[in-house]
């Protein structure tokens, strides 16, 4: 596939390298090449089977919607965008193009947040709860698309709302905890990312399943049919 990969920080250029190494032709377009989405031009996108955005909360709305314009479907590892997602679902189901999003493309992660609804009942038992999330201090947005993610799916799971607590430190990865605490026990669950490939693999395999398709989807719906 020919794949157009906005942003080149530390995830945007692994996806790239990812995507080299499993034989995709690659295209990168950095943010200062892109101010308010203005390289995404009919031209620009005209060989292009999908394209993957990870840049910043600032950037991804225009992005998509200049991807939506275009004809193009597009894949969304950036989070910190959620309140346009209505709109921007609007748009695609218009223009019949494709949308794949994810607050994280990791199959470990994604396997993690099955364990966290699971464990979400405890707290109509007497447990108390709370997520904690740290990253690297050059992440844009906190809390994570992640721990924002867990927080959703422990209200909709135990109809309690949980505080997430958010750590900025050193070159973390990622790491997410739900903690489950009463009288009688305590339960951690923790996922940690070792690198950031597990994102990138999950990114591409994203687009690879979204070529040619029609529709407004979330990857921890369709991760099982990669």
């Amino acid at each position: 596939m020919h794949l157009l990969i906005l942003g080149c920080g530390k995830t945007g250029s692994l996806v790239a390298d990812v995507a080299r190494e499993w034989r995709h032709h690659v295209r990168v377009l950095r943010g200062s090449e892109n101010t308010n989405a203005s390289a995404l031009t009919e031209e620009c996108l005209s060989d292009v089977n999908v394209v993957i955005d990870f840049t910043t909360p600032a950037s991804v709305v225009a992005n998509a919607e200049a991807c939506i314009r275009a004809g193009k479907n597009i894949v969304i590892g950036t989070t910190g965008w959620y309140d346009h997602a209505p709109r921007l679902k609007d748009m695609v189901l218009r223009a019949r193009t494709g949308l794949l999003y994810g607050s994280n493309f990791s199959i470990g992660v994604n396997l993690f947040f099955e364990v966290v609804r699971a464990a979400a009942p405890a707290l109509t038992f007497d447990y108390q709860g709370q997520i904690f999330e740290r990253h690297h201090v050059q992440k844009k947005d906190a809390p994570s698309g992640t721990a924002l993610m867990m927080k959703n799916m422990v209200q909709k799971a135990s109809g309690q709302e949980l505080e997430i607590v958010s750590f900025r430190e050193g070159d973390v990865v990622g790491m997410h905890e739900l903690v489950l605490n009463s009288s009688n026990d305590r339960i951690y669950l923790c996922h940690d990312s070792k690198s950031r490939r597990g994102f990138a693999e999950g990114a591409i395999r994203g687009a690879e399943w979204l070529a040619g398709k029609e529709g407004f989807f979330e990857f921890r719906d369709i991760w099982r049919d990669l």
